[in-house]
């Protein structure tokens, strides 16, 4: 049986969307296909969204940022996941197969300033977030 697509788009690709697609693929893996993608893909995924994901047991170190044409037409995805709000404004609307577009504007933690410990905070916060907003949307679904 194919699982159905969700696709989690913000700007660089390298933060929000990489951690709310671990999240995804830990939590309900076995129920979708889980792929992240950035209106402007940063060069990597940021080390601390892959050194925080891994303090909450989610291996991301093997996920590149993407650009979003790398599925554009080419995959019929069920749900849009929008997790910025500059990339809300930019991402397509409409998307082959899709029956649901949602929009979670979370914090750019990449963006954060103040003192490393502070930048750290901030990780770690948007990180809880986005796991508690998946776990209620899965909740949700059932």
């Amino acid at each position: 049986m194919h699982k159905p697509n969700v696709l989690v788009l913000c700007t660089g690709n390298s933060c929000r969307s990489q951690m709310a697609e671990g999240f995804i693929r830990k939590f309900a893996g076995e129920r979708f296909d889980v792929f992240s993608a950035g209106t402007e893909p940063a060069a990597q995924v940021h080390p601390l969204a892959v050194k925080e994901m891994a303090n909450a047991g989610v291996d991301i170190a093997g996920q590149r940022p993407k650009h979003l044409k790398e599925f554009l037409g080419r995959l019929s995805v069920r749900y849009t996941i929008v997790v910025c709000a500059a990339a809300d404004e930019q991402c397509p609307r409409v998307w082959p197969g899709m029956t649901e577009r949602l929009s979670w504007p979370f914090d750019d933690p990449a963006a954060m300033s103040g003192s490393d410990e502070q930048k750290l905070q901030g990780f770690i916060r948007v990180r809880d977030e986005i796991r508690d907003k998946v776990l209620a949307w899965l909740a949700a679904l059932e």
